[in-house]
């Protein structure tokens, strides 16, 4: 079996008292701001903001889709309901925060953060006096409460070694504001390819770099198939910069676990746009682009969801099978070179150089060279294999999770017998800092 690691479950926050605070409603002629930008503030709401608006008598957070404007707008009711209307329906250890400590928390958003990109913000900061981080995006279809609170309630409660854990959310206006546990260490995307000296990386040993594998697999298998007792989770943002790298540890840790569903992604699979998944098969139908604008990472995209933009489990065992090549190789997912000769650029994937490997019989070659060839050769062509096996075109013909995490702990240990014969340093730890 793998390197047995403590489980990291983190203590669960209590609720604070429930105060009584006026409802707000949301202005819907406010123009919805650019993406990845917090909501103007306004000073005369509330602090304890508005979470979702909803009639009495069914309780249900639906909103329509203006596709013009592409905004959000309030459905028309008597009564609005207020943060604490959903901590009440939530089980008692999941949190929902105000959104004025998130605004605190951020410096109202004007804190330098940790990354930023079209659709989503990130910041690093304290909340009630623990170190998390804040991802805002924004809400991509509606979501009704039932669902809503499904989903927050079971991700909240849903605890692996190989996942960063969500301790609760809050939302304003068009925005869902999420709040991991901020976990030490550095995304796997800088640890391979260090921007500092291209040449070092702390994963130099092959025990690591499996370990990682194994982490990675044992997470998504977890996602896939153990969290919801019969709901299919679907992570949808698998790539190197989402995988976090502990300190001191070396372990893998996914991150933005429950991000796609909580923001609308993944829509029902009752959807007509949506995944119809039969047994064994799946089959796949156009998305409907005036409901919906799907996003992706270069290099990492499913053919089936580049072609529909449609998302299963199998969008995700994809994406594991280009993580796993970049582990082996240490080369980008995607990159783009200038030919010398013609002047212009050459596209560069590590899907195509990993096959041209395996055909030629050069996996030796391709491996990443400051490995310095200390590896068990047929363990990596192995892992080789089974990383362009989660890359067939088909979505059917690829292995589901829970099969790949058991072939990849055999790996583990075969690496194991290997590294014990040649007595091989496999416990110590290193520093991620800066050389």
């Amino acid at each position: 079996m793998c390197k047995s690691k403590k489980k990291l479950t983190g203590a669960a926050v209590q609720p604070s008292p429930k105060k009584k605070t006026p409802s707000i409603s949301r202005n819907s002629s406010s123009p919805a701001p650019p993406a990845g930008k917090p909501p103007p503030f306004d000073p005369s709401l509330s602090t304890s903001g508005q979470i979702i608006s909803s009639t009495a008598s069914t309780s249900s957070f639906y909103i329509n889709y203006n596709k013009d404007s592409q905004s959000w707008r309030s459905s028309r009711s008597s009564k609005r309901d207020s943060l604490s209307s959903l901590r009440e329906a939530l089980p008692e250890q999941t949190l929902i925060y105000d959104f004025a400590e998130i605004r605190s928390a951020t410096d109202n958003f004007l804190q330098t953060p940790l990354s930023s990109s079209s659709t989503s913000t990130t910041w690093r900061c304290v909340v009630r006096g623990q170190n998390v981080v804040i991802i805002q995006r924004k809400f991509r279809r509606p979501i009704e409460t039932p669902e809503l609170i499904e989903r927050v309630a079971m991700i909240c409660r849903s605890h692996h070694s190989s996942l960063i854990p969500l301790k609760g959310v809050t939302i304003s206006g068009n925005y869902i504001y999420l709040v991991y546990e901020y976990i030490h260490g550095a995304n796997l995307h800088n640890v391979l390819r260090n921007p500092r000296n291209p040449n070092f990386t702390v994963l130099s040993n092959w025990m690591q770099r499996l370990q990682i594998v194994s982490d990675i697999a044992s997470g998504l298998d977890y996602i896939h198939n153990s969290t919801g007792l019969g709901f299919d989770f679907i992570h949808n943002h698998i790539k190197s910069s989402s995988i976090i790298v502990t300190e001191p540890s070396l372990s893998a840790r996914i991150c933005h676990f429950g991000a796609a569903e909580l923001c609308g992604e993944i829509a029902k699979r009752s959807v007509e746009s949506e995944l119809e998944i039969e047994p064994n098969s799946v089959s796949l139908k156009r998305s409907n682009s005036k409901a919906m604008k799907f996003e992706g990472t270069r290099g990492y995209m499913a053919p089936e969801f580049q072609s529909t933009g449609a998302v299963s489990q199998k969008s995700d065992v994809y994406a594991f099978g280009v993580v796993v090549l970049e582990l082996l190789s240490g080369s980008e997912a995607l990159k783009y070179i200038v030919d010398e000769e013609t002047g212009g650029y050459v596209r560069i994937s590590v899907i195509e150089t990993a096959r041209a490997a395996v055909d030629d019989g050069g996996v030796r070659g391709w491996v990443d060279r400051r490995l310095r060839d200390s590896y068990p050769v047929d363990v990596a062509e192995k892992l080789v294999r089974l990383a362009l096996e989660c890359l067939d075109d088909d979505p059917n013909v690829r292995p589901d999770m829970g099969h790949v995490a058991v072939r990849v702990s055999q790996m583990y240990l075969d690496s194991q017998t290997w590294a014990d014969k040649i007595g091989l340093l496999t416990d110590f730890t290193v520093s991620l800092g800066p050389r």
